[in-house]
């Protein structure tokens, strides 16, 4: 395991960020939220909702999803990374662009919105906001931080891509202290949703892009899950084709993603 170090080495700005120590702040990332979460949470075991109230929403997820954001966004200041972080210069062929098209368009026509037009103000605005800070803490701490550990350390893209998002996925396994077994299942579909959120850093070549078709794709998912009585809707049905779609399409085109040399139709 190498140190971090405040000299500028091979030419990269900023400290140097081993994986393996990335993994131990991965580590903290996923205790402050599950922690945080457990300390200031209320207990929502009476119901079938994920979020039953807007108190519940808040204190179970937007307080420890907002600690985790400060956290992520300090270790990016203390490594001196924010302008490789915000922009990342790795082109892709054209039709990879369908990836994060498809993506949030799929999150906006799958909104509940009949379900959440019956929930309160307060209700749907703290979701939004839920949205916004899933997509801004996660995509800070994988496809920011994460990604750029993998890709100075000298791996491929390919295995850069592979390795951020197979960790993104077994963070989630954290989700097993509340969830059970079926939280291995959820890290597996989340690192496929890794890869997809991946592709749309190289698409745009800025992390908002990722962001936005984060946060859209949890608040589309997490519109059902809200009030006193969840409702599973056709959205629902539709994110799933999605990602079961694009699960095939990128197995049979993995290797035509990177970019072909120039005068070579892409």
């Amino acid at each position: 395991m190498r140190d971090t170090t405040d000299s500028i080495r091979d030419g990269q700005p900023g400290r140097r960020l081993s994986w393996p120590w990335f993994l131990v702040v991965v580590v903290v990332y996923a205790g402050i939220i599950q922690g945080l979460g457990r300390l200031v949470g209320v207990d929502t075991s009476y119901s079938d909702s994920a979020f039953p109230t807007t108190e519940s929403l808040v204190r179970n997820a937007l307080i420890p999803i907002g600690a985790s954001i400060v956290f992520a966004a300090a270790v990016v200041t203390w490594l001196g990374w924010w302008g490789e972080v915000l922009r990342y210069r790795a082109p892709v062929r054209r039709w990879v662009r369908w990836v994060p098209i498809s993506m949030i368009a799929l999150a906006l026509l799958g909104l509940n919105y009949g379900h959440l037009s019956d929930q309160s103000i307060s209700l749907v605005a703290c979701l939004l906001l839920l949205g916004v800070f899933v997509g801004v803490g996660e995509e800070l701490m994988f496809r920011g931080i994460g990604v750029h550990v993998f890709r100075r350390a000298g791996f491929t893209e390919g295995k850069v891509a592979l390795y951020s998002s197979l960790v993104f996925g077994a963070t989630h396994l954290s989700n097993a202290i509340g969830a059970g077994a079926q939280a291995i299942l959820q890290a597996l579909i989340v690192s496929t949703s890794g890869y997809f959120f991946y592709l749309c850093l190289r698409v745009g070549g800025i992390i908002l892009l990722p962001m936005l078709a984060h946060g859209l794709w949890d608040t589309s998912l997490f519109s059902n899950l809200v009030g006193d009585k969840p409702q599973a809707s056709v959205g629902m049905a539709l994110i799933i084709v999605l990602q079961v779609a694009l699960i095939i399409v990128l197995l049979v085109k993995r290797r035509t993603i990177e970019p072909v040399p120039a005068g070579v139709p892409s």
